[in-house]
C-alpha cells in the first residue's frame, strides 16, 4: 500500500469517497437503517423515497428546517450516479419501476463504521477456538498418509469416549453465560457478513454482463471468437476461489435437511437466557432464508448473462439470413435484366453449385462385405497343377438309403444299422455311414442308444478293410395313426 495507490483509492474508490462525503453521517445512517439492519436486498424508488423523506423530516425537526434542503429523490439520484456509486439504480426483469440496492463498496464502508462502535466485550476465546478448528481442518484435510488420518480419528474417538464416561459419572461441562454471549455475537456477525459476500459475487457477474454488452455492441469479427472470449471470462469467474466457494456454499444451503437443521439450531439458541439478555434481532432467526433470497438474485444475474448471449446469437443469425436473402435477390434481378439479351459468355461463375454438407449422422455404419475378396493371381502356364481332386467329390444319395430302410421295415417292425449294412454293404465308405446316422437323427421313430455300441466293417474302394464303433442305431416303423386303423380296401 504505497502513497500513489492510496491516493488513487481515496479519489476513486466509492467506499473511501463515502467516508469523505460532506453528508456521510446522513448517507451511512439512512442506508444502515434501511438496508443493513433489516437485511433488505432491494427497494423500489417510491418506497425508498418515502423512507428518506421521513428520515429527513426527523432530522430537520432536530437540526433545523434549513438542514438538507433538497428533495429525497434528488439525494437518491445523486447517490446512485457514476460519480459516487453508493447505490445501484436499475430496472428488475418484468418491471417498469426503478429499484435501488446497495453496492458492495458502500456495504463495506458501513460495516467498517459499525465496527468502530465500542463493543460490549471482546470475545477472544471463541475466535481462538475457531482458529484451532480451522487449523485442524487444514492439517487433516491435506494429510495424504492414511495411517496418520486413522491415528487422528482414533485419538478423537478416545476423547469422545472419555467425554461420554465423564458425563455418565455426572461431570457435565456446560458453557457459561460469557462464552454463550461471545459465541452468539460471532455467529451474528458472520451471518450478516455472508449477505455482503453475496452482493460482491453478484457485482462481479454484473460487471461481466456489462462488459459483454459493450463488447457485443462494438464487435466486428466472427461470433465464434467473441463467444470463446466471453465464455473464457465467465469460466474464469466460476472457477476462481470465490466462485468455487460460492457454488459449494449454495449447494450446501439448498439442501432441505440443512435448512431444517439451521432453523432448529437457531430456535434453540434464541431460547438460551444469556442470548435473551443480549436482546438479539429476531430477524436473525430467518437469516438463512435471506441467504437463499440473496443467492437467487445472484443466480438470476447469471441467467440474464446467458440470455444476453442467446439474444446475441439470434440477432447474428438474423443478420446472416438477411444478407443471404439480399444476395439471392441481387442474383434474381441480374437474371431478369439479361433475360431478353443473354451474353455470349458465361454469366456467373460459382465455385460449387451447392454447399457440400457432410453430417455425422448421415454416414452409414460399417458392414462387413458379403463376399470374400479374392485377389486374381496369374498362374504360371508352365506349372502343372493336378486336378484329380476336383473329380473325386463323393455324393451320397440319401433318398436311395431311405428307400432301403423303408423296404426293410415292410417285413419287420425295426431293423438295426448293422443289419442294413450286412444286407447292403457300404459302397461309399464313411460318407454313406454318416448319411445313415443323419437319417436316424431326423426320423422321430428311430432310436440312437448311446449306452450300447455296435461295430461295423466295410471295404473302401482302394480295397482297405475299415472298421468303426458307434452307438446302437435302430430304425423303427412309425406307429399307425388312429384314423388309419382297420382293413384297407
Amino acid at each position: 500500500m504505497d502513497y500513489r495507490t492510496l491516493e488513487t483509492l481515496r479519489h476513486k474508490h466509492p467506499a473511501w469517497r463515502l467516508l469523505n462525503a460532506d453528508h456521510a453521517s446522513l448517507i451511512i445512517g439512512f442506508l444502515y437503517e434501511t438496508f443493513i439492519r433489516p437485511n433488505l436486498r432491494t427497494l423500489s424508488e417510491g418506497e425508498l423515497v418515502t423512507r428518506l423523506e421521513d428520515y429527513l423530516f426527523s432530522l430537520r425537526a432536530d437540526l433545523g428546517e434549513d438542514k438538507f434542503p433538497r428533495e429525497a429523490a434528488h439525494y437518491l439520484d445523486n447517490w446512485a450516479s457514476d460519480e459516487h456509486a453508493w447505490l445501484r439504480k436499475y430496472y428488475p426483469p418484468d418491471s417498469d419501476e426503478v429499484h435501488f440496492d446497495l453496492t458492495p463498496a458502500t456495504e463495506r464502508a458501513i460495516d467498517w463504521v459499525v465496527d468502530l462502535g465500542q463493543r460490549r466485550f471482546v470475545g477472544t476465546e471463541s475466535r481462538l477456538m475457531a482458529i484451532f478448528d480451522l487449523l485442524h481442518q487444514l492439517v487433516q484435510g491435506t494429510e495424504m498418509d492414511p495411517w496418520a488420518r486413522i491415528s487422528e480419528l482414533e485419538r478423537r474417538k478416545q476423547e469422545i469416549d472419555q467425554e461420554i464416561a465423564q458425563i455418565r459419572d455426572g461431570a457435565l461441562y456446560v458453557l457459561d453465560a460469557t462464552r454463550i454471549k461471545e459465541r452468539f455475537s460471532n455467529i451474528a456477525a458472520m451471518a450478516r457478513g455472508l449477505l455482503s459476500d453475496f452482493r460482491e459475487v453478484e457485482q462481479n457477474f454484473r460487471d461481466l454482463d456489462r462488459a459483454i454488452r459493450e463488447r457485443i455492441a462494438t464487435w466486428d469479427g466472427g461470433k465464434g471468437a467473441l463467444l470463446d472470449e466471453i465464455f473464457g471470462e465467465r469460466d474464469a469467474i466460476a472457477d476462481s476461489d470465490q466462485g468455487k466457494s460460492f457454488r459449494a456454499f449454495w449447494d450446501f444451503l439448498m439442501s432441505p435437511s440443512r435448512q431444517s437443521e439451521l432453523t432448529e439450531l437457531l430456535a434453540r439458541v434464541f431460547e438460551l437466557d444469556p442470548v435473551q439478555e443480549l436482546k438479539p434481532d429476531r430477524r436473525l432467526l430467518r437469516i438463512h432464508y435471506d441467504w437463499v433470497q440473496a443467492g437467487e438474485v445472484t443466480q438470476r444475474t447469471v441467467a440474464r448473462l446467458s440470455e444476453q448471449l442467446r439474444r446475441y446469437l439470434d440477432d447474428k443469425a438474423w443478420q446472416d439470413n438477411r444478407r443471404i436473402m439480399k444476395l439471392v435477390r441481387d442474383i434474381e434481378q441480374h437474371a431478369l435484366a439479361i433475360r431478353d439479351a443473354p451474353p455470349s459468355g458465361p454469366v456467373m461463375e460459382l465455385d460449387e453449385p451447392a454447399p457440400d454438407i457432410a453430417l455425422v449422422m448421415d454416414r452409414p455404419l460399417f458392414s462387413p462385405p458379403l463376399k470374400a475378396r479374392i485377389d486374381e493371381i496369374a498362374a504360371d502356364a508352365a506349372e502343372e497343377v493336378p486336378s484329380d481332386a476336383l473329380f473325386n467329390h463323393i455324393y451320397v444319395d440319401k433318398e436311395r438309403l431311405a428307400g432301403r430302410v423303408r423296404r426293410a421295415l415292410q417285413t419287420r417292425s425295426q431293423v438295426s444299422l448293422v443289419e442294413l449294412v450286412e444286407a447292403h454293404p457300404l459302397e461309399q465308405g464313411l460318407a454313406e455311414l454318416v448319411a445313415y446316422m443323419s437319417l436316424a437323427a431326423a426320423d422321430g421313430a428311430s432310436i440312437i442308444d448311446d449306452a450300447r455300441r455296435q461295430t461295423l466293417t466295410w471295404t473302401d474302394n482302394d480295397g482297405r478293410l475299415r472298421q468303426g464303433t458307434l452307438p446302437m442305431v435302430m430304425f423303427c416303423r412309425p406307429a399307425a395313426s388312429p384314423g388309419r386303423t382297420g382293413r384297407q380296401r
